[in-house]
């Protein structure tokens, strides 16, 4: 398992050939799947609309991973300024072009030793035992559902946010273990 949980992606085209990046970004577990299943309004969100329009999926490359979070936040920038914003002439639909001089300053999180691992762990078992529950449930089971029965919610804030299920479930589908149906369901994949 890689020690530093950081690494710099992008977003690329399929539509051209070869496929070009549109979006640089840095992140973790599954920063870079996000930009698609939650689609903004940004000109970024409007690319990633148009290619679902036209029947393809938006590719994603991790240019480098094992990364702590300042090397991740230098590369991201130096790429960022290598292909350029589109509002500037470059390729990118990225809004902000980093300040490499600042990204020192934006860092202030100390990571124990042996942290990063012991979150692994859980996942690693909390991920098991989502799976056996959606082997278990032919149909399919949905976020709530898991949340539920496996005892994953929260009521932070006061109300119910069953992120940490809903981020294991992505994790799993990531992993091309589970699918999400019509039905917004998840159902298991035979391993």
């Amino acid at each position: 398992m890689p020690q530093n949980p950081f690494y710099v992606y992008a977003l690329k085209d399929p539509r051209l050939n070869p496929a070009r990046p549109f979006y640089i970004g840095k992140g973790t577990g599954n920063r870079a799947w996000e930009h698609q299943a939650i689609v903004d309004d940004s000109e970024k969100g409007e690319v990633i609309k148009s290619i679902h329009e036209e029947g393809y999926s938006v590719l994603h490359t991790v240019l480098a991973d094992n990364l702590t979070e300042e090397q991740a936040l230098k590369l991201e920038a130096e790429l960022i300024s290598a292909f350029g914003i589109r509002k500037y002439g470059g390729l990118l639909t990225n809004k902000v072009r980093p300040n490499p001089n600042n990204i020192k300053k934006k860092i202030k999180v100390n990571v124990p030793e042996g942290c990063y691992e012991k979150a692994q762990m859980g996942i690693d078992l909390i991920k098991k035992a989502v799976m056996e529950f959606a082997k278990a449930n032919s149909d399919g089971v949905k976020n709530s559902d898991v949340a539920k029965y496996l005892g994953l919610q929260s009521d932070y804030g006061g109300g119910s946010r069953d992120y940490l299920s809903y981020s294991i479930l992505g994790i799993l589908m990531k992993e091309g273990r589970i699918e999400r149906n019509e039905n917004k369901k998840h159902i298991a994949k035979s391993e």
